[in-house]
């Protein structure tokens, strides 16, 4: 895809690590000018406490052969996200993709807690974060992606609105976050499509986040090391993957076939033909529901 985006200027919004990260340096290995934000600085952490940086995804943006602007900001001070718009217009005139993915609520939710026994505190700044901060991004956004026909707006979430629907997600408070912002690719969709502009929502499949490969005590060359104590997460899957899925959305001419819907990188796979970094294509919602639900032996075999 390198070259694809040449020109193009896109925002995301919450690109320290994980989905996020990899989805800014796909955008820039195909040429983007990206922008990159987040809490975690190299003057500053955030409450994560954990070493990436925008400042280093700006850096990785730019080795892929895009230009990275890391922009330090906390998604919900409205003036800050302002600010930052206000910015990318000053120094582009345009915003052509822009990716919420602000997330930080590894730390607030406790697995399988009801939401009489979980702490109300963390559950409410959870739903701060996953919910409020997109908002916030899309009110200030908004009117300068709509300068032109054509823009792209990508609300990360985790898991389809067909799984999601079906299934409890970990807690009251992480169900209700994912299935929000499921909704809100849905809503803007309504607003967009008749103003030019297309909405999705896009979801990874198990990804191997730096947090997921230090939980399991690999690294990305050793994953597969996990896999006895962890057998399904054999369909696990790179942050480029779910990036390439944004590129491809983002490169397509005819991308607004996909206005309003809920995908996932693997079921994009299928469609544009691109892979994860090992060449492999991991349908992973497919496997979860097939394999891993159905309580089945973890075998990938026909899902990557």
């Amino acid at each position: 895809m390198a070259g694809l985006l040449k020109g193009k200027v896109a925002l995301v919004a919450g690109a320290t690590r994980g989905a996020g990260r990899g989805i800014a340096v796909e955008l820039g290995a195909a040429g983007a000018t990206v922008y990159v934000t987040g809490r975690s600085t190299r003057e500053r952490r955030s409450e994560y406490d954990r070493p990436e940086t925008i400042e280093d995804t700006a850096d990785l943006v730019t080795a892929a052969g895009g230009h990275g602007i890391a922009v330090p900001t906390d998604h919900l001070d409205p003036d800050r996200v302002r600010a930052l718009v206000d910015r990318i217009a000053d120094e582009q005139g345009r915003l052509d993709v822009l990716v919420n993915d602000i997330w930080g609520g590894e730390l607030l939710f406790a697995w399988d807690t009801p939401v009489w026994e979980h702490d109300l505190d963390k559950g409410l700044r959870l739903l701060r974060l996953a919910v409020e901060t997109h908002a916030i991004t899309l009110h200030h956004a908004l009117p300068l992606l709509l300068r032109r026909p054509g823009g792209l707006v990508v609300e990360m979430t985790d898991g389809t609105a067909e799984y999601n629907r079906d299934t409890y997600r970990n807690s009251f408070f992480y169900d209700l976050a994912k299935s929000s912002v499921l909704r809100m690719g849905f809503s803007l969709g309504h607003e967009l499509g008749p103003r030019g502009a297309t909405a999705v929502a896009l979801t990874p499949g198990w990804l191997r986040s730096e947090i997921m490969l230090e939980t399991f005590g690999v690294t990305e060359d050793t994953w597969r090391d996990a896999l006895e104590r962890v057998p399904h997460f054999c369909i696990s899957e790179t942050p480029h993957y779910v990036g390439r899925a944004v590129t491809a959305l983002a490169a397509d001419p005819d991308v607004a076939r996909w206005n309003g819907k809920s995908l996932s990188s693997g079921g994009l796979a299928q469609v544009y033909g691109f892979t994860d970094l090992d060449g492999s294509r991991p349908d992973s919602w497919r496997y979860i529901v097939e394999v891993q639900d159905a309580d089945k032996p973890a075998d990938a075999t026909g899902y990557r």
